[in-house]
């Protein structure tokens, strides 16, 4: 697959997540009862990278989690019938009953995802709130769900494809459109 267009280079996702995190402050007049959950696997690294510039920002750190939602996804048999899934588990180190979690991810396509998340957090325990930061809102969707912190939005057709590349798991960072 060759990419068709780079629409983020390193500097303009530092400059996304650095406006997201300012965003996320100002919506929650700081961050007392906030919990930042990264979606595996880009939005772990996602998650960390907005929670340090928070910091940087209020001078007080928010808690991060990981969140596998493996079990929850409805695409399983589709995307692999014959073989048992691999679950890597979620981990959040602080309660979040009744806190406001705001969910990480890289790219918000048909909602599927986010909602599995949802039904994954909802299991662990009840947060007052549940919001969404991505870096890539792209279309298209089949839910009705939309993110509250968008670093970018995309216009695509369903046969292009977005890929994120960030440093922690492939050594650079950028945002490109392929062809499908």
């Amino acid at each position: 697959m060759v990419p068709k267009a780079m629409v983020l280079d390193e500097q303009a996702i530092r400059r996304a997540l650095t406006r997201i995190a300012h965003e996320i402050i100002e919506r929650n007049k700081g961050i007392d009862d906030c919990v930042l959950v990264g979606i595996r696997t880009r939005g772990i690294y996602l998650a960390q990278r907005l929670a340090e510039k928070i910091e940087q920002i209020e001078g007080q750190a928010v808690p991060v989690g990981e969140l596998d939602i493996t079990l929850y996804r409805d695409d399983l048999s589709k995307i692999s019938p014959d073989k048992e899934p691999k679950v890597k588990g979620s981990e959040i180190p602080v309660s979040i009953q009744d806190k406001k979690v705001i969910l990480v991810d890289d790219v918000l396509y048909t909602g599927r995802t986010v909602r599995a998340a949802m039904d994954a957090l909802i299991d662990i325990e009840r947060p007052a709130a549940i919001q969404l930061a991505v870096l890539v809102d792209r279309g298209h969707r089949e839910l009705p769900i939309r993110a509250d912190y968008v670093g970018k939005n995309i216009p695509t057709s369903r046969t292009e494809k977005i890929v994120v590349q960030l440093k922690e798991v492939d050594e650079n960072d950028s945002v490109t459109i392929h062809e499908n």
